[in-house]
């Protein structure tokens, strides 16, 4: 996200921007790899971009960054095998993560 810093939840799987929880990179994913997908990624954001211009088809290059963020593990299944649920996109102070999130406030 653009080189800035967010908290991250204590168990990694969240960072918080605005006060709501956004799926973390599945951290078992080696570097290579994700350094590979989040290229990918930023192409498929330009192509978004370009469709907006009128350079591209917008399904297709939507389709191409729901692809590289379910590949990365922000989308789709979650990477945690502890049952634990997805909270992507959530307001913090309606989680689990509630006190977590109001001490960063504080």
């Amino acid at each position: 996200m653009s080189g800035r810093s967010y908290p991250t939840t204590p168990d990694g799987r969240y960072f918080m921007v605005a006060g709501r929880l956004w799926r973390s990179t599945n951290p078992a994913i080696p570097e290579g790899e994700r350094q590979r997908l989040v290229d990918r990624l930023m192409d498929a954001r330009c192509a978004v971009k370009d469709a907006k211009a009128g350079k591209g088809e917008m399904k297709d290059a939507r389709a191409a960054v729901d692809a590289a963020k379910v590949a990365l593990g922000e989308r789709g299944p979650v990477w945690w095998e502890d049952g634990a649920p997805d909270l992507n996109r959530h307001l913090a102070k309606n989680t689990p993560y509630a006190e977590w999130a109001a001490k960063l406030k504080a």
